[in-house]
This record gives C-alpha cells, structure tokens and sequence, in this order.
C-alpha cells in the first residue's frame, strides 16, 4: 500500500483512506450503469469492502430512492456493527422539490434508521445547484444546527457545478467539499474550486474520476458527466488509452492515479459494485507509474473549451 494511503480528512479530526467505496450502485441503478445489483450482490460487495483497506463508503438518502443505504445497513447489521474506524458518508437529499430544513430534518432520520446507524459522521448537502440558492438558506442552516446539536459529526458540501458550489462555500461551514465529474484526466473544471477549499482547510473529495464510464472504458463508452462526450474528448481518451498501452497499463489506472495522487485530494470516490473491483483497485496504486506515462497524459488534456465547465470561475 502507498505511503500516503491513510489521510486526514481537511480539519475534521477523521482520517480516511484515499480511495472510498461509491456506494452509488449499490441500490440498483441500471439506467445509469447498464446493469442490475441484487439486494445480495450489494451486501456481498459492502462486507467485501468492510475486509479491504478502504475505510469509507459514500452513499446518499436518495440514491435509488433509499436503497443504497439500506443495502449498507443490512451489510453493517451481518458485519456485526462498522469495523473499527469504518466511516460511512451520506448525503441529505430534497423529495418532490422540497428542501426545506425540515425535509433535511427528516433525511438524516430516515439514513439513520436505514444506516442502522446512531449517529452520522459526514453528512453532505447534496446537489443544492438544482434549487434556487436563496430557498435553501433553511437547509443549510438546518444542517449546521444538526451538527452543533450532536445529531451528525461534520457537514460536507456535495454537487457538480462549481460556481454555484462556490455560492455555498462563501456561507461558510463546510467542513468537507466533493465534486463530480469536473477533475478527471480530460477535464480540470474543479481547479480553481479545489485550491479554494484546501486554502480554507476544507477537505476535497474527487468523484466521478471516470467521468460516468468513458476513462474506465474507453473502447465501449461514449458519454461524459451523464452527456455525449465532444469529438476532442473522444480523440483524447483514445490517445490516453493508447499510450497508457504503450507503457503497460490501462487508462482505468492512470485516470484513478490521477485523483489520488493530487495533493489538493483527500479522497476519491470510486463507485464499485463487484468484490474483485476492490482487489484491482489496490492493486493500481500500487504500481509505479513512470513520469514519462504522466507528462504524456498530461499533454493530452483537452482544450477548456471542451470541459463541463467551459468558463473561467
């Protein structure tokens, strides 16, 4: 294991691995991953991870309406309660529009009673750029007061657009950051925001490092962050795979070394649903990457015109 595979997470005290379990499949998502789990494969797939040296699995109130987290739960209840210093992380989600504090109120209740769990260590506000910024006062509020009262442990910040998450950041808060989609090997969309919270000794979590499947698959995938990639991804993540071949490696390896390795990161969210994931993921960091196969890599990043986010924030 590397070095530096145990990391504090920002200012929270807590301490995590450098890679967390995605627990975003495990409720059954074939819409989105092209496959169905079962309720078993799930738990299997969680006790798995729970005997791995990742210590966090990140799920969310809404992920397959619930799902997720109670998959986890039973998985906690066979375990015979978390391993020792196993952090599970989820997120606060609206229902029917609403996000109000007191529908905050009621999803920390409903992931408790699903978790099986007392108390919640990291709870994040999820998704807030879908709803007007001024209406979700209450929510975050709601949150914060969630945490002063002992009800959760710390309170993250969770979404993709970067600017509005910005809007967030500038409440103040937040102990924990995470963005999707936005810095993967195609597309550093998140710089500016990374920098940010590390100077303000908010933690950063790096999700979606693959981009919805592309950099893991490059041969069968053609959509990136939940759209159809431009042609200029599409040529790059074909060169990268390419040249990681030339070196011996897959894209899948270097695309997740590329999170990892980032001192801005603390975690990287890598969603998993099979037992042998887990192994192979160890298993990539590691390897020793030649900077030769980096600064290649490196070269290669696209355009910003083609990134999700296209303006400078």
């Amino acid at each position: 294991m590397t070095d530096n595979w145990l990391r504090p997470l920002g200012s929270t005290g807590l301490t995590v691995s450098a890679v967390c379990a995605g627990g975003s499949g495990l409720g059954s998502m074939p819409a989105v991953f092209g496959y169905d789990v079962t309720r078993q494969e799930a738990i299997d797939l969680v006790l798995r991870v729970f005997d791995s040296p990742l210590t966090w699995i990140d799920t969310s109130n809404g992920y397959s309406d619930g799902e997720s987290e109670l998959r986890i739960g039973l998985a906690i209840k066979e375990y015979g309660g978390l391993p020792d210093g196993f952090l599970v992380a989820t997120k606060v989600d609206a229902r029917d529009g609403d996000y109000s504090g007191a529908r905050v109120r009621a999803s920390v209740a409903e992931s408790k009673e699903r978790l099986g769990l007392d108390q919640l260590p990291l709870v994040y506000l999820h998704d807030p750029e879908f709803h007007d910024f001024e209406s979700m006062r209450d929510a975050v509020d709601t949150l914060m007061q969630l945490r002063a009262d002992g009800e959760i442990g710390h309170v993250g910040l969770a979404g993709g657009d970067t600017t509005e998450l910005g809007r967030y950041l500038d409440l103040g808060g937040f102990e924990v950051l995470l963005v999707h989609n936005r810095w993967s090997l195609v597309d550093h969309s998140a710089s500016a925001i990374f920098s940010r919270a590390r100077s303000e000794g908010i933690a950063v979590v790096n999700a979606a490092i693959y981009g919805g499947g592309i950099l893991a698959n490059p041969s069968g995938a053609t959509r990136y962050a939940y759209r159809e990639a431009p042609a200029a991804v599409l040529e790059a993540v074909a060169d990268m795979d390419k040249t990681c071949r030339e070196f011996g490696t897959d894209l899948a390896t270097a695309a997740l070394r590329h999170s990892v390795d980032n001192p801005d990161v603390a975690g990287t969210v890598v969603g998993i649903t099979k037992p042998a994931r887990v192994d192979a993921l160890v298993a990539a960091l590691e390897l020793d990457l030649p900077d030769t196969l980096l600064n290649r890599l490196g070269s290669l990043l696209p355009d910003r015109q083609y990134w999700v986010e296209k303006e400078t924030t």
